[in-house]
């Protein structure tokens, strides 16, 4: 006895526009997992760069460069830590989209 390709568990080709649409919609949410996960980590990042450093700056009265390191961070550190986080979310993004597909014509 044949299934007929109405029925559910009817194997889907390449050849298939479903298996298809779903292949792309596969991809389209493991890229936003992924986009949304170094998202997240970036940002908690960005907290403690900025947020973390500055309320616990007591604690953190040891020496860095010559300088207290609450000031060191206060005046250059964080500047550093954000440029570092854009770049690394450029860098990765640009990878993410070949990977995935979604590469943008220059």
């Amino acid at each position: 006895m044949q299934q007929d390709e109405n029925e559910p568990g009817w194997p889907r080709t390449a050849s298939d526009p479903g298996a298809a649409m779903s292949n792309q919609q596969s991809n389209q949410q493991l890229y936003w997992r992924r986009t949304q996960r170094v998202t997240a980590v970036l940002l908690a990042l960005w907290f403690v760069a900025s947020f973390g450093v500055s309320y616990f700056s007591r604690e953190l009265s040891f020496v860095f460069f010559g300088w207290p390191f609450s000031f060191w961070m206060a005046a250059q550190g964080s500047l550093l830590v954000f440029g570092l986080i854009t770049a690394f979310y450029a860098w990765y993004m640009h990878r993410l989209d070949l990977r995935h597909g979604f590469e943008e014509e220059v």
